[in-house]
C-alpha cells in the first residue's frame, strides 16, 4: 500500500503545495503564462461585450485588462484557494450592460463596482460564504460541462477565423443578433484561410501534445508552443496572397495610441478612468453596487466550487475568504477602471489542466498581464485569435467529457436531470439564468425525495412480536405531512407502531400534532398501538414502549425451543440483510439490571468474526454466550451450558461453528503429525482442544488433504467444522443428564449450526441436509 500511495501523483500531501516554494515555483510560472494568454483575449472580449449600444457611454477595451490584472494581483494573494484564477467574467455581461445604462456613465458605474465590493467584503466576514455547502453536486458539475460546451460551441468559429462575435461572450444571443448555433453556419461562408491555418494546427498541436508521452514531459508548456508557432505563422503569411495574409481583425486588439509620443508606460496610465465620488447618494448607484455583490458573490462561490472539483489534490478553498478577497479585487478594480472581478471557471479550468500548484500561477498571469499591457502591447497585438481559440476549444472537450456524462448517467434520474438541466440551461441561457434554473430543478427533486421518503418504515420482529418501525427524518417539516398520514390511513388493525424520533432535530408543530392525535384517537379506535422514542424534551411527548424490545421472565415462560430457534433464524437472515432491528441499549442496560432472562445459550468459537450477538441480531440480556476454541466442550463449557438450561431455564442451546476455523485447521495439522502437541507447540494446554477435535477426524484423512488442490483443503476443514458441530450436538446430552431431562421434557433443545465467515449467513444443520456441500457451493 506504501508503495502504491506514493506512485499515485493525487496523493501528493497538499500541506506541502506552498506558493513560490522551489518545488512548486516552475509549474505555476508555466501555469500563470498559459493562463495569461487565455485571459488576454477574453478580458478584451468581456469589455467589447459589455459595452451599451450607441455613442452616449463608451466602456473602454482597457476596463477589462484592469480586471484581469487585479484577479491576478489583489484577488490572487488574498484568496484561500491555490486553483481559481480571478478576472472579468462573461456571466457578469448582462448586469454590467444594464446598470452601466441606469448609471449614465462609466464613471459613476465604476463607483457601483467600488460599493459592490465593499458589500462583498461585508458577506465575507458576516460568512456568507457557508451558502456554498448547499450547491448540490449536480449543479456544479453541470455548470463544469456547460462550461466546456459552450467552450466548444464558441470557440470554433473563432478558431476558423470567424471573429465576428467577441471573445468571451457566452450568452446564446449574442450582440450581432446571432445565437451560438446560427453563429456556427455563417462559419461556412465566412472564415479565413490563414487564421484557420494556424487554428487547427493549433487544435492538432494540443491534442498530440496530451497524447504523446515525449511532449507532454517537455519543459515548455504546449499552449505556449501554440502561440509561438501561431506569431510565426502570422508574420510568414505577410508575404502571401492577401487572403492568407491574417488582419488586425483577426488578432490581439490591445488600444495603442499611436500618435502618443510619451512611451506606453505612459499611455497606459493616461487610460485609466476613475470613479465619479460626488454620486455616492445616487439611489441608482447603490441599487447596481448591491447586484452586482449578489451576483459576482453568487458566481464566484459557485466557480469556486467548480474549479475545486478539478483539483487534483481536491483541495477545499475557504468560501468566506473569497468573497472578502473578491470584494476587495472589485474595490480596486472599480477604484482604477475595472470591470467587476469573480472567478472565473475558465481561467481556473486551463490553470488546472496545464497544471498549476498553488495561487501563484494566478499571480504570475495578473503580473505578465500588466508587464506586457503596459510595456510590450505592440508585442500581444501579433497573436492570431484562432491559436487562442484553439487552447479554449480543447479546454472545453475535457471539461465536457463523455465519461462525466456517464457518471452522472450511472448515478440516476435524481443526479442525472439536474445535471443535464443545468448544462441545457446555462447553455441556452446565460451562465447566471443556467445556474439559477439548474439549483430551482434540483431543489425540486430534493423536494420531491423528501415527500417520497420522510420516514423510513421496516418492518422488525421482535422478542414480542412484529413492530413496524417508523423513523422520521433528522428534519421533518409540513411538507412530511401527506405521506405520514398516508402511512397512518394504510395501518391495519392488530399492527403495532413505534415512531421513532431519536435522529430527528427539528419535527414541524403540524406533524406533532398530527402523532399525538393518531396515537391518543385515531390508533386506539382502530385496534393500533402506538409506541413513542427519541422524541425531544420540548416536544413533550416522552418515551413510551408498549413492547419488549429485550427478553423479560414472562416472554420466557411462554416461549417454545421452536419459537426461540425461529427468532434466532429471522435474527440472521435481518444481519445477512442488513436490516438489524433499532434497540435502545440504553433502556436494555436499564431493564436487565437487575436480573436476566435469556432465551438461548450459544456455545461458539473464539474467533473475532463471530460476535455471537450481532450476527444473531440479539439484543442485551438475550443471549448466554459460551466462547470457546473450536467450539468445544469440557468441563467449564458444560458447567456453563447446564447452568444455562437447568438454572436459569433457556429454551434453547446452539452450538454454532464457523467457515476457515483456525482452530480446526491447526489441529489437522497437529493430528496428521501424530506428535506431542505440548511439544510441537510448547503451548502445554493447546492439546484439549486437538484432542476433541481428533474424535471426528483421523491422521490419515488429515494427511491425504494436504495434497489436495487449495480448494479442496478448504472444503475439507468446512466438512471437519460440520462434523465437529453435530459431534456436539450428540454429546451434549450424553454428558449432562440435566440438559438431557429438559431436552425428554420438551423445555429445551440442542441445535448445531455454521457460520460463513464470508457470508454472514448461518447455516442450521436441522434444516440444511448437506450442510458440507451447501457450504462448498457458497465458497466457489
Amino acid at each position: 500500500m506504501a508503495s502504491e500511495s506514493a506512485s499515485t501523483p493525487q496523493q501528493t500531501n497538499p500541506g506541502n503545495l506552498k506558493p513560490f516554494a522551489p518545488s512548486t515555483l516552475f509549474a505555476d510560472v508555466r501555469g500563470g503564462l498559459v493562463v495569461f494568454l487565455v485571459a488576454l483575449p477574453l478580458c478584451l472580449g468581456i469589455a467589447l461585450a459589455s459595452d451599451p449600444e450607441g455613442d452616449q457611454i463608451n466602456l473602454p477595451l482597457m476596463s477589462g485588462l484592469i480586471a484581469g490584472i487585479v484577479g491576478g494581483l489583489v484577488v490572487g494573494p488574498l484568496s484561500g484557494s491555490q486553483t481559481s484564477v480571478s478576472g472579468p467574467a462573461a456571466g457578469l455581461t448582462a448586469v454590467v450592460l444594464h446598470w452601466l445604462t441606469q448609471c449614465g456613465s462609466v464613471e459613476t458605474f465604476l463607483l457601483a463596482v467600488f460599493l459592490g465590493g465593499v458589500l462583498q467584503v461585508g458577506l465575507g466576514f458576516a460568512r456568507a460564504g457557508s451558502l456554498s455547502a448547499f450547491f448540490p453536486s449536480s449543479v456544479i458539475k453541470g455548470l463544469l460541462a456547460a462550461i466546456g460546451v459552450i467552450l466548444i460551441l464558441k470557440q470554433l468559429p473563432h478558431v476558423f477565423g470567424h471573429d465576428q462575435n467577441p471573445e468571451g461572450q457566452y450568452d446564446w444571443y449574442q450582440p450581432d443578433h446571432e445565437t451560438t448555433l446560427s453563429e456556427l453556419f455563417r462559419v461556412i461562408n465566412d472564415y479565413h484561410i490563414g487564421a484557420a491555418i494556424v487554428g487547427i494546427l493549433s487544435v492538432i498541436l494540443l491534442i498530440a501534445w496530451d497524447r504523446i508521452p515525449q511532449l507532454k514531459k517537455l519543459v515548455i508548456p504546449g499552449p505556449l508552443v501554440v502561440v509561438i508557432l501561431g506569431v510565426v505563422l502570422q508574420y510568414w503569411f505577410q508575404s502571401f496572397h492577401e487572403a492568407i495574409n491574417i488582419g488586425a481583425e483577426h488578432l490581439v486588439n490591445i488600444p495603442i495610441d499611436e500618435e502618443s509620443t510619451q512611451g506606453p508606460v505612459r499611455d497606459f496610465f493616461n487610460l485609466l478612468i476613475f470613479p465619479d465620488w460626488m454620486q455616492i447618494g445616487n439611489p441608482i448607484v447603490w441599487q447596481a453596487a448591491v447586484t452586482i455583490a449578489i451576483v459576482a458573490s453568487l458566481e464566484s462561490l459557485l466557480n469556486l466550487e467548480a474549479v475545486d472539483k478539478l483539483d487534483p489534490h481536491r483541495r477545499q478553498s475557504p468560501a468566506n475568504r473569497e468573497l472578502f478577497a473578491q470584494g476587495i479585487g472589485n474595490m480596486v478594480s472599480g477604484a482604477f477602471g475595472g470591470l467587476p472581478v469573480t472567478s472565473v471557471i475558465v481561467r481556473g479550468s486551463v490553470n488546472v489542466g496545464i497544471g498549476a500548484k498553488t495561487k501563484a500561477s494566478a499571480i504570475f498571469h495578473g503580473g505578465l498581464l500588466l508587464i506586457f499591457v503596459m510595456m510590450f502591447p505592440k508585442l500581444l497585438n501579433t497573436i492570431p485569435l484562432s491559436c487562442l481559440a484553439a487552447i479554449l476549444l480543447v479546454t472545453g472537450f475535457k471539461l465536457a467529457s463523455p465519461k462525466l456524462v456517464k457518471q452522472m448517467w450511472s448515478e440516476g434520474r435524481y443526479q442525472f436531470i439536474p445535471f443535464i438541466v443545468t448544462v441545457v440551461a446555462i447553455v441556452r441561457t446565460d451562465l447566471l439564468t443556467g445556474i439559477l434554473i439548474g439549483l430551482a430543478i434540483s431543489t425540486l427533486f430534493i423536494l420531491n425525495s423528501n415527500l417520497r421518503s420522510p420516514i423510513r418504515r421496516v418492518l422488525e420482529t421482535h422478542l414480542d412480536g412484529e413492530i413496524t418501525h417508523v423513523e422520521l427524518a433528522q428534519q421533518v417539516s409540513f411538507l412530511n405531512r401527506g405521506s405520514l398520514n398516508q402511512l397512518f390511513d394504510e395501518t391495519q388493525s392488530g399492527t403495532h407502531i413505534l415512531i421513532d424520533a431519536s435522529a430527528s432535530d427539528y419535527i414541524d408543530p403540524d406533524i406533532l400534532s398530527m402523532i399525538r392525535e393518531f396515537k391518543d384517537k385515531d390508533a386506539p379506535a382502530r385496534g393500533v398501538k402506538v409506541s413513542l422514542r427519541g422524541f425531544r424534551s420540548k416536544y413533550d411527548m416522552k418515551d413510551e414502549l408498549l413492547f419488549a424490545d429485550y427478553a423479560t421472565k414472562e416472554l420466557k415462560e411462554r416461549s417454545t425451543p421452536d419459537q426461540v430457534l425461529a427468532l434466532l433464524k429471522e435474527g440472521n437472515q435481518r444481519f445477512v440483510n442488513g436490516k438489524r432491528v433499532s434497540r435502545d441499549l440504553g433502556r436494555q442496560v436499564n431493564a436487565t439490571s437487575m436480573g436476566q432472562n435469556p432465551l438461548s445459550a450459544v456455545l461458539s468459537c473464539i474467533d473475532s468474526r463471530v460476535p455471537v450477538e450481532l450476527i444473531l441480531d440479539q439484543g442485551i440480556g438475550d443471549v448466554f454466550s459460551i466462547r470457546v476454541a473450536g467450539n468445544i466442550i469440557g468441563t467449564k463449557s458444560m458447567a456453563s451450558l447446564e447452568y444455562a438450561v437447568a438454572v436459569s431455564g433457556v429454551k434453547l442451546v446452539l452450538v454454532l461453528g464457523h467457515t476457515r476455523c483456525g482452530a480446526v485447521i491447526s489441529s489437522i495439522d497437529l493430528v496428521a503429525q501424530e506428535a506431542d502437541v505440548a511439544a510441537v507447540t510448547g503451548c502445554q494446554h493447546l492439546g484439549a482442544i486437538v484432542d476433541k477435535v481428533a474424535e471426528v477426524v483421523n491422521p490419515q484423512e488429515c494427511r491425504d488433504a494436504k495434497d489436495k488442490s487449495e480448494q479442496m483443503q478448504s472444503d475439507f476443514v468446512d466438512e471437519i467444522v460440520v462434523r465437529n458441530v453435530q459431534h456436539t450436538v450428540e454429546q451434549i446430552p450424553l454428558i449432562s443428564s440435566a440438559i438431557a431431562k429438559a431436552i425428554d421434557e420438551g423445555k429445551t433443545q440442542v441445535v448445531g449450526a455454521v457460520y460463513d465467515v464470508s457470508s454472514g449467513k448461518i447455516y442450521f444443520l436441522d434444516d440444511t441436509p448437506d450442510p458440507t456441500k451447501e457450504l462448498s457451493a457458497k465458497v466457489v
